[in-house]
């Protein structure tokens, strides 16, 4: 038997997650769907689960903790972010959820926001003593950030201001607990200060 007769009819899906994201309208997406038993089958022995979104239309691959201090086998790399768009990717998280837990406003399954919207919810959520004025001079840079991760999406529409679509995979990289936390988190930091 030679190697090209191992390769499988979902071998390239399987590649693709293991690059990212495969959103439904990728071409892998219905291998993905189709063959996800054997996909899920095939990605255990690495330590890898595949989590697929079908309403919502995208795949990924999350690694199996696998001892009480959250350790994986390491064959993803976690990406360092950093404090001010950790902010901005919990903020971009709580306004999906309240996208989606407001009756009036969930005509569409697509959040879209403005980066005036973005601005003024920072204003909001970031407590009075912490340097606004600086965060909002780089917030430019911060969504540039969280669009190459693919949490957001410009959509150019017009000349008017950026428009931007939140991608629902937020909610699996941020959880409740995880915004909750980092709230909390950022409470205590700003009144140390």
């Amino acid at each position: 038997m030679n190697l090209l007769e191992k390769i499988q009819p979902y071998s390239k899906a399987v590649v693709r997650l293991l690059k990212g994201t495969v959103n439904k309208k990728d071409n892998n997406w219905k291998d993905v769907v189709f063959y996800k038993k054997e996909i899920a089958d095939y990605l255990s022995i690495i330590g890898l689960e595949l989590v697929i979104r079908e309403e919502d239309g995208y795949a990924f691959l999350k690694q199996f903790i696998i001892d009480e201090d959250n350790n994986t086998l390491g064959l993803v790399n976690r990406r360092a972010i950093g404090f001010e768009v950790s902010v901005v990717l919990v903020i971009l998280r709580q306004m999906l959820e309240d996208y989606e837990n407001n009756p009036v406003e969930i005509q569409s399954r697509i959040k879209y926001i403005l980066k005036e919207d973005l601005k003024a919810e920072i204003e909001r959520f970031l407590p009075q003593k912490y340097n606004t004025v600086q965060f909002l001079k780089d917030l430019d840079t911060y969504i540039n950030k969280i669009i190459d991760l693919k949490y957001l999406k410009e959509v150019n529409e017009s000349d008017e201001q950026p428009k931007y679509i939140i991608h629902k995979i937020i909610k699996d990289k941020v959880s409740l607990d995880v915004l909750n936390d980092f709230k909390n988190q950022l409470e205590d930091y700003v009144e140390s200060i």
